[in-house]
């Protein structure tokens, strides 16, 4: 399996000074780049389920345990922020529950109940998909996940690193992501992991240019929560539009700092 595998590369890892490990590890991580090139196929397919997903009111649900449920947890919660929409469209389910987010709880990766009673729980409908992610891909969480989601009729993906990855066995659609062995041997942590996150960023993202979340390559859904964010709607307004800073800015304030809703006014207004 590549990624418990040792890399000779990395053999005297060490003996080396701060900026050959640098110089290494940066070296390898090419090949995060090669082989997201080689799923670029497989990744569409994932992002246009995604899309119709969303569109029919169904939910994105990732399945992941360790690095791989962290990854996952991330990629979630930054979906309503960005996008505006409800928490409850992208969903995590992590091996050990929400304390594994922030704590490492290795065990749980091996319970397969827990697992389908997360599934359970969250009354799956077949307009719902589910993702699951594990470098080794013979994760027992996200294996029985899969596979229980699978038997109910939802569509479900796995994304692994490993070519032979019985995880593959049990999804509808598979994504390789060959990234090889790490240069610390079995830290999945390292370029599997940015595999893993580089491909559910493609995949979320993907999915909301496809849903109409985007113009152009601005982000008019977002929540102004903040100053940042206020500033990044003045300039999204800005430049949408013939408003200047301040026009956008008394717009927005007019508006709930929705920047849609911003633009529909000025369109009536014309």
């Amino acid at each position: 399996m590549n990624t418990e595998a040792r890399n000779p590369r990395s053999i005297g890892l060490d003996k080396m000074t701060a900026n050959e490990i640098v110089r290494l590890m940066n070296e390898e991580e090419q090949n995060v780049m090669r082989a997201l090139t080689k799923a670029e196929n497989a990744i569409a397919v994932a992002i246009e389920h995604a899309a119709t997903a969303f569109q029919n009111n169904g939910r994105i649900i990732y399945v992941g345990a360790g690095t791989s449920g962290r990854i996952a947890t991330m990629d979630a919660a930054e979906m309503p922020p960005t996008f505006g929409i409800d928490h409850s469209k992208f969903i995590a389910i992590i091996a050990g529950g929400e304390q594994a987010g922030t704590a490492a709880i290795e065990n749980a990766e091996d319970e397969e109940h827990t697992a389908i009673q997360a599934l359970n729980n969250l009354h799956l409908t077949k307009n719902d998909i589910v993702i699951g992610l594990a470098a080794s891909g013979r994760t027992p969480f996200v294996i029985a996940a899969c596979r229980h989601a699978r038997q109910k009729g939802i569509w479900t993906c796995g994304i692994a690193n490993n070519a032979k990855a019985a995880l593959f066995d049990q999804v509808d659609h598979s994504i390789l992501i060959e990234t090889g062995p790490e240069v610390l041997t079995g830290s999945t942590r390292l370029k599997a992991g940015t595999a893993q996150k580089l491909v559910l960023n493609r995949i979320s993202t993907g999915a909301m240019v496809l849903s109409g979340k985007v113009i152009e390559n601005l982000m008019v859904d977002v929540k102004a929560t903040n100053h940042k964010l206020k500033d990044r709607c003045i300039r999204i307004l800005c430049d949408l539009s013939p408003t200047t800073q301040e026009e956008a800015r008394e717009l927005l304030e007019k508006n709930d700092w929705n920047v849609r809703r911003a633009m529909e006014t000025l369109k009536q207004e014309v």
